[in-house]
């Protein structure tokens, strides 16, 4: 397996799979920030992370590098060789090594750990953080539901952990409060990135009746697109890609929480907290996309409604509910 570490995002250096390597010496006054992905930074939830540490290094604020597609067997070791190297500050995700990832910031104090996970902060180092972005789900759900002709909805999701169970869930709460007769194919393909089962499980769905489908793994659309149906976006716009097939998406910005973490760090107040709540609305850490090519598609009394309620939303006189259990089919 090949792993990247990109200095600044300019040049591309080697990421020695032994020890011994170390990292370039970084330029004085600025944060030193290493990313550590499970996956490809092409990847939707990761790219999401990525982007934002590459906008505060464009900025000038830190000094980025990043290692993707490291396996579970291998995070800890490369989470001890950035520490090691002098990396100041660290975003991951660490949802299939929690006790490994936990026992390196015990081992590194010093060194501040923001990190994907499905439970509480660890004193005095360790941060978490999840995408939040149900209340975007639950406006793009109300779309779906406003544009199902045949009131059958597809939902193809990589696993069924909390992260993904609350965005279906919202989605799934959204699309009946605008269609109460809509019903829904749900199934989990067992993979983060596995773009071809992605596709063969939406095409299954479509084949069953669905019309509208939710994109939550990378491949869904290109099912959707294929066969003419529409689909709903998950974590990233896609409508540029799809045009005539993502009517919608819930997006996810990670811009509040790190920023949050990098300010954190130069204070030198940096200290283990939940970042979860920095991706919700009201810190504009997520939002529903603009419906671009179907702003004239889509109903206007469902436009109406999605407005409402999402002003309801930033108002703080609408909550979207937290559900993490397993979303189930409903037909």
């Amino acid at each position: 397996m090949t792993r990247r570490a990109v200095l600044c995002g300019v040049a591309a250096v080697a990421f020695a799979a032994a020890a011994g390597s170390s990292l370039p010496a970084f330029a004085d006054g600025k944060v030193k920030v290493a990313g550590i992905y499970t996956v490809p930074i092409e990847q939707q939830w990761v790219s999401r992370i990525h982007v934002a540490l590459k906008a505060a290094a464009d900025r000038g604020d830190i000094v980025y590098v990043w290692a993707e597609s490291v396996a579970n067997t291998d995070y800890e070791r490369v989470m001890r060789q950035y520490a090691e190297a002098g990396q100041q500050l660290v975003f991951g995700e660490v949802f299939g090594v929690e006790r490994a990832a936990r026992a390196v910031a015990k081992d590194y104090p010093k060194t501040a750990f923001v990190m994907g996970s499905s439970f509480k902060p660890q004193e005095p180092n360790f941060s978490v953080f999840d995408n939040y972005i149900q209340e975007p789900a639950y406006l793009s759900g109300m779309v779906a539901g406003g544009m199902t002709k045949s009131n059958v909805i597809g939902m193809v999701g990589g696993y069924p952990i909390p992260e993904v169970n609350r965005l279906m869930n919202a989605f799934m709460e959204g699309a009946k409060e605008v269609n109460p007769q809509v019903k829904f194919s749900v199934s989990f393909i067992g993979s983060w990135f596995d773009p071809p089962k992605a596709k063969e499980a939406a095409f299954a769905m479509i084949d069953r009746g669905a019309d509208v489908m939710y994109a939550e793994r990378f491949g869904v659309s290109d099912a959707a697109k294929e066969r003419k149906v529409l689909a709903i976006g998950n974590v990233i716009d896609t409508q540029p890609q799809y045009p005539d097939t993502v009517v919608a998406s819930a997006l996810w910005h990670m811009e509040p929480s790190v920023e949050r973490a990098i300010a954190a760090v130069k204070a030198g107040s940096y200290k283990a907290e939940d970042y979860g709540p920095y991706s919700m609305m009201a810190h504009k850490g997520s939002s529903l996309a603009p419906l671009g090519t179907f702003e004239a598609k889509v109903p206007d009394a469902v436009k109406a409604k999605v407005t409402e309620r999402e002003q309801q939303i930033r108002d703080g006189k609408f909550t979207v509910k937290v559900n993490d259990a397993e979303p189930k089919s409903t037909m």
